[in-house]
């Protein structure tokens, strides 16, 4: 049975074939464009992220990076990741990541483009090619380039059946009618909407309707407003994504909203002035007819497609400022206790996919955790020294005490959650230089978690065993605990600027300092051997305290120094 055929001179056609066949089309396409995808982030995640980590607040060279990193990963969605990890770790502002976002819709237009260059009939040999890199090659770097060119094949091929499958709606009255109404604009707008949320692909959706220009089957004053309508439908993915995230995160999706959809809006009145621009500046058929219709409108359409992106891009950049606070009102900053709960900033399962994001979501996690040990090892010396319950450093209402037990319990979940998050990115396919990252991120957690046990399980009891005595420490003897414990507490300042705002340079000179504080704390410990050889009354009573103080700080500067030379063994350091 064929999709077409003449009963009595009229067109019958066969819909289950012809539905199975766009269907089909459709979920290679898709299938395609995920294995493009994966193949081009695992080739480049871990360089984009260098590169946005890098951004200034120059508007125009955001838009320029945002532009080029969605080009190159061809995922609107995980620049989004990207900027949502680096907003967390605040390597970024949320306002920068404005003409970040600008730039990621220009970037989303280069598939429309290739995808008009008409590349169906290669679809095969990129396959092939693809295919045979994927399985046959070595390196790593062969492997994504060759899953690349295998998604981009399998892409093309999905692009063809769907054609294929159309070709007999041609000849078919009532379809055509269908299309003649789709000119109204806001009738193509919801189609537009409607279908791309449903898809959750706007690329998919603007093959759709490049794949009907190809036919003849769609006049570009139709499938303007369908992009417009993709454009508002994509929209519903970063909401979706954005459920159960930071505050942050729903601010990166709600500015994306903002754009997409008031950009849709503004072209939506004067769309036949806007194809006849797009008419104006694409190439032209010497073909007649529905042959000219398909001629020219597939490259017309994605020639629209790049025009309204970059046009918004424009428009909008120079009011990034005022829409940031346009979107912090809308979504403030929530003053809530929930600060105190153990819960994970950073940890994202949607992006396990894209081993180089959830690698540095990790790492983010894993600075917070040095934070929290920071604030723990500070506030420590302070119930030691005197009776004063004291007021924690950042949460005004509770004592210094709680703090430190809430810390505990905030290190002993993060410990099982990153650990968790870590392990599942390990089962990924990644490269030695990932898989190396992961398993020392996992080693430096079970490091972390250990220094908060010698604070909450060894210096905590002291507090209670030291004022019991009642008696101070030596004037000495406590000059000496609290030079001690500052340099410790500078070592994990050094940590956390390491991890968390990427100065590796810091790795380094924990080293360096490493020797010279061992030395500090032997001469300390001559000193207080010599106070109690001559039989000092409070060095004698606070002895065993002392020196259990003194031997657990100098356990913590031991666990940093081997946290810092696994960095420095990693080469992270410049």
């Amino acid at each position: 049975m064929t999709l077409l055929s003449q009963i009595g001179g009229t067109t019958s056609i066969s819909w289950f074939f012809l539905m199975m066949g766009l269907l089909g089309g459709l979920v290679l396409f898709l299938y395609g464009m995920e294995k493009m995808s994966e193949g081009l982030k695992k080739s480049a995640g871990g360089g984009m992220r260098r590169i946005l980590a890098a951004l200034t607040n120059n508007r125009v060279i955001g838009l320029m990076v945002g532009a080029f990193v969605t080009m190159i990963i061809q995922s609107s969605s995980a620049t989004t990741v990207m900027l949502v990890s680096f907003v967390q770790a605040q390597l970024l502002t949320f306002s920068q990541t404005l003409s970040v976002i600008l730039g990621a819709n220009i970037g989303t237009t280069v598939t429309a483009q290739l995808i008009a260059f008409k590349l169906t009939d290669y679809a095969f040999l990129m396959i092939i090619v693809g295919f045979s890199l994927t399985v046959f090659s070595k390196k790593d770097s062969y492997k994504y380039l060759g899953e690349s060119l295998l998604g981009f094949g399998i892409l093309f091929l999905g692009m063809k059946v769907m054609s294929d499958s159309m070709t007999p709606l041609r000849d078919y009255g009532p379809f055509i009618d269908l299309m003649k109404d789709l000119e109204n604009p806001l009738f193509g707008l919801l189609i537009g909407a409607i279908f791309t949320a449903l898809i959750q692909s706007s690329s998919a959706f603007t093959g759709i309707v490049i794949v009907l220009a190809q036919q003849g089957l769609i006049s570009l004053e139709a499938g303007i407003p369908m992009l417009l309508g993709a454009n508002i439908g994509t929209c519903v993915t970063a909401g979706i994504a954005s459920i159960g995230t930071s505050r942050d995160a729903k601010r990166v999706a709600l500015a994306h909203i903002i754009f997409n959809t008031m950009g849709a809006i503004m072209f939506l009145f004067w769309i036949p002035y806007f194809a006849d621009f797009v008419r104006w500046a694409s190439p032209i058929s010497d073909a007649v007819g529905v042959q000219k219709l398909a001629a020219e409108t597939p490259r017309q359409i994605a020639n629209a497609h790049t025009f309204f992106n970059v046009s918004v891009a424009f428009i909008f950049l120079p009011f990034t400022m005022l829409l940031s606070k346009i979107v912090i009102k809308i979504l403030p900053v929530r003053e809530s206790e929930k600060a105190i709960e153990a819960v994970t900033w950073h940890l994202d399962e949607k992006a396990l996919s894209t081993p180089a994001i959830a690698i540095d979501l990790s790492q983010a996690e894993v600075g917070r955790m040095v934070k929290i040990l920071r604030r723990m090892v500070n506030a420590i010396m302070h119930p030691i020294f005197t009776k004063e319950e004291g007021i924690d450093e950042i949460h005004k209402h509770i004592t210094i005490i709680e703090g430190i037990e809430m810390r505990e319990e905030k290190i002993d979940y993060l410990h099982e959650k990153v650990t968790d998050y870590l392990i599942k990115i390990g089962r990924e396919e990644l490269s030695e230089q990932q898989s190396a990252e992961v398993f020392n991120l996992i080693s430096i957690v079970r490091d972390l978690e250990a220094i908060g046990d010698i604070v909450y399980r060894d210096m905590f009891p002291l507090i209670a065993k030291k004022h019991a005595l009642n008696i101070s420490f030596s004037e000495e003897g406590r000059e000496e605990i609290k030079v001690y414990h500052h340099k410790i507490y500078k070592q994990l300042e050094r940590l956390e600027a390491t991890i968390s705002e990427h100065k590796f340079k810091k790795a380094k000179k924990i080293l360096s300092k490493q020797i010279k504080y061992t030395d500090l704390e032997a001469g300390f410990r001559i000193k207080h051997l010599e106070r109690l050889k001559s039989e000092r009354k409070e060095t004698i009573a606070t002895h065993e305290i002392h020196m259990e103080i003194m031997d657990n700080l100098k356990q913590i500067n031991v666990y940093v120094t081997e946290i810092a030379k696994s960095i420095v063994v990693l080469n992270y350091t410049e």
